[in-house]
């Protein structure tokens, strides 16, 4: 169990997935599981809270995408609620913009509809919604075409 936790930080549904695999028996699990939360080795709150931080500013992630993915590692709605609360508009923007400048290094030879196109598609596939990715395309292009942000976004293009 210990070495489940020394590699990275988990949560207590993690660790119960990883028990009932083992074949653990369920009240033995969470007798284990209780003892490891008292003594502070497992706490989703500061899990969520690192885990938000962290995936915003090194995977450049939308409010809407951090909430998926705590929701599937088994973090409760409220402790997320209370996780992204700390993102603002602001800081989604930025990452939003972060994503874009580093996907543009990659499309030097592109036309320029393409480009839109594509950027629209890996923003909108981190969840950022319409207006932030017509507000960061605007930005980086000096103006785009809203048809093609719309088609990128429906089809998922990138």
């Amino acid at each position: 169990m210990l070495r489940q936790l020394t590699g990275q930080a988990r949560t207590r549904v993690e660790l119960e997935r990883i028990l009932a695999r083992k074949g653990i028996p369920e009240d033995a699990a969470r007798a284990v599981l209780d003892r490891i939360g008292e003594v502070g080795l497992v706490d989703d709150q500061a899990f969520a809270q690192a885990w938000v931080e962290s995936r915003q500013q090194r995977r450049h992630l939308s409010r809407s995408a951090l909430k998926r993915e705590l929701a599937g590692k088994g973090v409760e709605p409220e402790v997320i609620t209370d996780a992204v609360a700390g993102v603002d508009s602001d800081d989604e923007l930025g990452a939003a913009r972060a994503l874009a400048e580093k996907k543009t290094r990659s499309m030097g030879g592109l036309d320029p509809e393409v480009r839109r196109r594509r950027l629209a598609g890996a923003l909108a596939r981190r969840g950022f919604g319409p207006g932030i990715v017509y507000r960061v395309l605007d930005e980086m292009a000096g103006g785009l075409d809203e048809s093609a942000v719309e088609d990128a976004m429906r089809t998922g293009d990138g």
